[in-house]
């Protein structure tokens, strides 16, 4: 019995380790997905940039500005952010604070795509993002 229990304890261990390890590889794909993204800003590269949004922020971004996401992009006004301060996953989504941003990220087959930015928190209200999806 006392086998039993240790081996009970052992897997439930590693299961909450590996666990652990699991989000922790989820947090360092968002934040590098996010660290491209804003890169992408700060070269100007709207091409990197777009190819960075999910595509209903992309249909979103060009619907409301009537011009193709790379020359909306640009325009859209993004604060250039230069460091990553917090990394939040929940489930497939996923919220980066930088020093100047906050971006939302959801994953998909091909990995973590950006849905929100530009974003402000508001008192007992959801964020306000210059881009966000439809």
């Amino acid at each position: 019995m006392r086998a039993t229990r240790s081996g009970l304890l052992a897997a439930a261990l590693l299961g909450a380790l590996t666990g652990c390890g699991n989000a922790d590889a989820r947090e360092d794909a968002a934040a590098e997905a996010a660290s491209r993204f804003e890169a992408s800003l700060r070269a100007s590269d709207a091409v990197r940039g777009c190819a960075a949004l999910a595509p209903g922020t992309r249909d979103e971004l060009e619907q409301s500005s009537e011009q193709p996401c790379v020359r909306a992009l640009p325009e859209a006004g993004l604060p250039l952010a230069q460091e990553i301060r917090g990394v939040d996953v929940y489930g497939r989504q996923a919220r980066v604070v930088t020093d100047r941003d906050t971006l939302f990220l959801s994953s998909f087959p091909g990995g973590w795509k950006v849905t929100g930015a530009g974003c402000t928190p508001r008192p007992e209200k959801p964020y306000q993002c210059l881009i966000k999806g439809g």
